[in-house]
This record gives C-alpha cells, sequence and structure tokens, in this order.
C-alpha cells in the first residue's frame, strides 16, 4: 500500500511540474487557446486534447530515458539521448534554453506584474519586484520545493478555473452549444488547424525536458513514467478542454474578437463578475509565477552542476545557487521593464519551429530504435 502511495506521489507531484510548466499567463489569459486552438473552429475541441497527448509522449519518454540512466540535469540527458550526434544538438538545445530562459521570467514579471498592478493600483515596477522575489525565494530551495510549490500552485489554479469555468459554462450552456452549432457549420479546414496544434506541442516541448528531467529521479523505477504521464495527460487534458469549452460561450461575441484576455469577456459577460475577476487576475499571475519558478529552477541545476559535479539540487541552497538563480531573475526582472512582451510572445513561435529538429525528430528517431541503440 505505502508503494502505491509512493508511486501515485510522485506521479502527482510531476504532473503539477508539467501542469504549472504548460500554464502560464498566456493560458490563463486565455489567449493561448484562443490563438492556438479556438481560432480554427470545431476543431479546438479535438486539437487541444491530441496536443496534450503529444506532449505526454515527449515528457513521458523523457523522464523513463532519465530515471533508467540516472541523468537528472538536461545536459547529461540531451548527451545520452543526441549520443554521437550529441556535439552538435546538445549545444543546440542549450541555444533554444537560453532563450526560453530569456522568454518564460519575462513573461512572468511583465504579465504576472501588469495584472497585480490592476488589482492593487501600486506601481507596475513594484509589482514586478514582488513577484521576482517570490521567484527567486522557492528557485533557490530546489527541486523538492519546486514540487510542493507547483503542487500547491496547481491545487489553487485548478481549483480557481473550475470556480470560474463551470458555473459560467452552466449559466452559459445555451450560448455555448449554439455557437458549437455554429462552427460545425462553418468551413474549418483540418490541415491549419492541425498545424498550429502542432506549434503548440512543440513550444511546449522545449521547457519539460530541462525541468522534468531534474524530477525523474523521485520514481521508484523508470516504468512508472508510462503511469506518471497517463495521469498527468487526464490532468491537463481535462483543464485544458474545460478552458476552451468555457470560451467558446463567448466566440461570437465583438468584445472576444478584440480581447486580448478573452476569459475577463467570459466573466464579464456570465455570473459572478464582481468575485471572479479578481479571482482570473490571481489565475493569471500564478500561472505566470508557476512557470517561471520552474524554468528559473532548471537553470540554476543546469549551471551548478556544470561548476560543481556533486551538486546536490535537493541540498540546502549554496552561495552559487544564490548567484546563479539571482542573476536569472534579474535578467528576467530587466527584460521585462524594456516592454518586450509582444517580441516575447512571437517567440513562442519561434521556439515551436526550432524544437522540430532539436526534439521532436530526435527523440521519436530515438524511441523508435531504442532496443537498438540503447538496450
Amino acid at each position: 500500500m505505502e508503494k502505491k502511495n509512493n508511486r501515485l506521489s510522485a506521479a502527482l507531484g510531476i504532473t503539477f511540474v508539467w501542469f504549472t510548466t504548460q500554464f502560464g499567463g498566456g493560458f490563463a489569459s486565455g489567449a493561448q487557446l484562443k490563438s492556438y486552438f479556438i481560432n480554427y473552429g470545431i476543431w479546438c475541441l479535438i486539437t487541444c486534447i491530441i496536443a496534450q497527448a503529444i506532449n505526454a509522449f515527449y515528457n513521458g519518454y523523457t523522464v523513463y530515458y532519465c530515471k533508467k540512466h540516472n541523468t537528472y540535469n538536461y545536459r547529461d540527458f540531451c548527451d545520452g539521448i543526441y549520443g554521437k550526434f550529441a556535439p552538435v544538438f546538445s549545444n543546440l538545445y542549450e541555444i533554444i534554453y537560453i532563450v526560453v530562459l530569456l522568454v518564460v521570467p519575462a513573461v512572468a514579471y511583465a504579465t504576472g506584474g501588469s495584472t497585480l498592478s490592476t488589482l492593487l493600483g501600486i506601481p507596475y515596477m513594484l509589482c514586478t519586484l514582488i513577484i521576482g522575489v517570490f521567484i527567486f525565494v522557492v528557485s533557490i530551495y530546489g527541486t523538492a520545493i519546486v514540487r510542493k510549490t507547483a503542487t500547491a500552485l496547481s491545487v489553487m489554479i485548478v481549483v480557481g478555473l473550475l470556480v470560474v469555468f463551470i458555473p459560467n459554462i452552466l449559466a452559459q450552456w445555451d450560448s455555448v452549444r449554439s455557437n458549437i452549432g455554429a462552427l460545425s457549420a462553418k468551413p474549418a479546414p483540418i490541415g491549419p488547424a492541425l498545424f498550429s496544434m502542432f506549434l503548440y506541442a512543440t513550444s511546449q516541448s522545449t521547457p519539460p525536458v530541462a525541468i522534468l528531467s531534474q524530477h525523474a529521479s523521485v520514481l521508484e523505477d523508470k516504468k512508472d513514467s508510462a503511469f506518471t504521464f497517463v495521469i498527468g495527460f487526464l490532468v491537463n487534458s481535462a483543464m485544458i478542454f474545460i478552458s476552451v469549452l468555457g470560451l467558446l460561450a463567448i466566440v461570437d461575441l465583438p468584445e472576444y474578437a478584440e480581447s486580448s484576455l478573452p476569459i475577463l469577456v467570459l466573466v464579464q459577460n456570465g455570473v459572478g463578475g464582481s468575485i471572479l475577476t479578481p479571482i482570473i487576475s490571481i489565475l493569471i499571475i500564478l500561472g505566470s509565477v508557476s512557470t517561471a519558478v520552474n524554468m528559473v529552477s532548471a537553470g540554476t541545476i543546469r549551471v551548478c552542476s556544470a561548476l560543481d559535479k556533486d551538486f546536490d539540487p535537493d541540498g540546502k541552497p549554496t552561495k552559487k545557487v544564490v548567484i546563479v538563480t539571482l542573476i536569472l531573475c534579474v535578467v528576467g526582472f530587466g527584460v521585462a521593464q524594456f516592454g518586450l512582451l509582444p517580441l516575447v510572445n512571437k517567440g513562442y513561435g519561434l521556439l515551436g519551429y526550432m524544437a522540430i529538429p532539436v526534439i521532436i525528430i530526435p527523440f521519436l528517431i530515438h524511441f523508435l530504435l531504442r532496443k537498438r541503440i540503447d538496450p
């Protein structure tokens, strides 16, 4: 019984790390869902789930390989999985991850800071500083704390999403059903919908390589990776489907077409707007911060592991950990102050394209040939 409990606990911990990695400000605001799925018509009800299946496969294989070979930082993992091509592909991934480390924390500061400023009415720079301090403190205390924080944040985010979406889906069910019928009647070529879905999945495949590799050690056996990512697929699929379904209540409204925060349009046109608006604001902040914590922590572990072969990611924060984490947080803070959010958002699409030759194709080849090259 204890072994089963440990297995489930490890699976849920990794699931919530994946969830908080995916659930950033773009997801929380509904902007990502609108851009990658809903804009392509009725297929959004299926493509949002297929994207989770793609990521579950890649995430699961990453964790499986890391546990099998005891490689718990992403450089060791990349050197192993790329084999003789590691001098090229491992360094290409390093370049991609440097871009990610600039993009994700900057998004957290910019979206979280502006949302907190609107919610509390205090200066934007002070808000970004508050968020930066939180990210810094959590990130320096190792992977175990990150998992616990991810679990706590995930529970709050999941509960918050359900509180927002379920009442609005029920109250606006006639609109949801009507808009689903209208979308079904409109021409919706499947090709563009599948390509957008694929690009979303590839852009989401880059951070987990670095993040989930450090958490694979909590599994008792490499075979537990399959169980872990079945759980992860179910949780992430349920949340993204509910979110997409909720937004379908408002796709016919003029405000939806013009809004970069469609979830606020849903709340303002649904039930409990005065109560749910601050809840949505908090969700956007939590989503941004949780993703940034995962990324900064992974970056710290990568750098500190390179500097010290005996580095323990779950140990007490050392001077090196504090300095490296502080540098990463300050860089993200600095980028956000330049107002680069629109450029940063375009960066996610670029990351999606870059991931295809560096992650998507090589990992698939390795999986198909694993019995021959990695018995």
